[in-house]
């Protein structure tokens, strides 16, 4: 576990998931937005796949159109089952001759096991390298600078060739976002901890990443998918399905639903009432009325925003209700931003809307 690698840096927090925070989870997220710090992320695992066939291959059993990806250039796929289920995600970079794939490190093992049994015949090698290769999140910039085998550069929230976006908050608050991940040797990792111990180099833990993540409304599998999450619940059309690419599993379910219906849930930016200490944690019903409409899927306290979250409701939830969340002690009041509008879908007629920010 890399996170150990940093335990003795001085304030440093850690838990089974990583880094947590080094004292100031607030002022870790201006630094880190701001270029000044780097996350490293223990709860990503890189898999690697070698061979001649790897982006044909990928393209045929994934949501994402990888025959032509170029060298370098960072964009995500989905695997979903037969239904059209999220059942994994993966950040995706090709460096010419292997494919990487950064992957939440609770769905990994899954992934890999999968991969491994669609071979078939084919001149691909899919590889755990989370022994050799560790994770680090930042900027860009900083990114670039930790000289890594490979930097992904997130697309979010710009909507890819074939995808499409359901997003009518304009500007969308993920359009500034500057985020990439850097695939790293394990030594580097020493020497991040090694520096920061004599304060020659900044850090910030997950809860940075997190907060920046969920004011940008992204979603994650290890959070947003629950085993009945269709990427058009989650807005998740946009940087990881090509909705013009060829057959793969899942895919009937994709085009129907956003050619002919409405996904039946959608997930929901929830401002959350900052009086009370405690924050929900994910899982904490989402109530109407007194009624169960939806599950918290992300929560973070921002360093503008303040206690945000991410929630899945009900479609049929309206888009103005007051909401209420549960946490340990009761109930707080929750103010609704929609993500995805109710009658998300190709045919649909979306008004352009401010943030709800800006029309307070």
């Amino acid at each position: 576990m890399s996170a150990e690698t940093f335990a003795a840096v001085p304030g440093a927090i850690v838990d089974e998931r990583g880094l947590s925070h080094l004292g100031n989870p607030v002022r870790e997220q201006r630094e880190l937005a701001a270029g000044n710090a780097v996350a490293p992320l223990d709860d990503r695992v890189v898999l690697t796949v070698a061979g001649e066939d790897r982006l044909s291959w990928l393209d045929s059993i994934t949501s994402q159109a990888l025959t032509s990806l170029t060298p370098g250039v960072g964009t995500e796929l989905l695997v979903l089952d037969p239904q059209g289920h999220v059942e994994h995600a993966a950040s995706v970079v090709d460096d010419g001759e292997r494919t990487w794939l950064i992957v939440d490190r609770d769905r990994a093992a899954g992934l890999l096991t999968w991969l491994t049994r669609m071979r078939f015949r084919l001149r691909v090698d899919p590889q755990d390298v989370s022994a050799d290769f560790a994770v680090v999140g930042g900027t860009v910039e900083a990114a670039d600078a930790l000289g890594a085998a490979v930097v992904w550069r997130d697309p979010w929230p710009h909507v890819g060739i074939g995808g499409w976006g359901y997003a009518a908050t304009e500007p969308h608050p993920g359009a500034e976002r500057d985020w990439a991940e850097a695939v790293v040797p394990r030594s580097v990792l020493d020497d991040l901890a090694a520096a920061a111990a004599r304060g020659g180099a900044h850090l910030a833990g997950y809860l940075a990443v997190d907060a920046l993540r969920v004011a940008a409304w992204r979603p994650r599998a290890s959070a947003e998918a629950d085993g009945r999450t269709l990427p058009h619940e989650v807005d998740w059309l946009r940087t990881a399905v090509h909705l013009d690419k060829g057959c793969y599993r899942g895919q009937e379910t994709v085009a129907k639903v956003h050619n002919l219906g409405h996904p039946p849930r959608r997930l929901v930016s929830l401002q959350l009432d900052g009086s009370d200490a405690e924050l929900p944690t994910p899982g904490a019903a989402v109530r109407l009325d007194g009624t169960d409409v939806g599950a918290i899927t992300s929560v973070a306290r921002h360093h503008e925003e303040g206690p945000i979250a991410l929630a899945i409701v009900k479609r049929s939830v309206p888009v103005d209700a007051a909401l209420t969340v549960e946490v340990p002690d009761g109930e707080v009041a929750a103010a609704q931003e929609v993500v995805v509008p109710p009658d998300a879908g190709r045919a649909a007629s979306i008004p352009r809307l401010p943030r709800l920010s800006q029309r307070r």
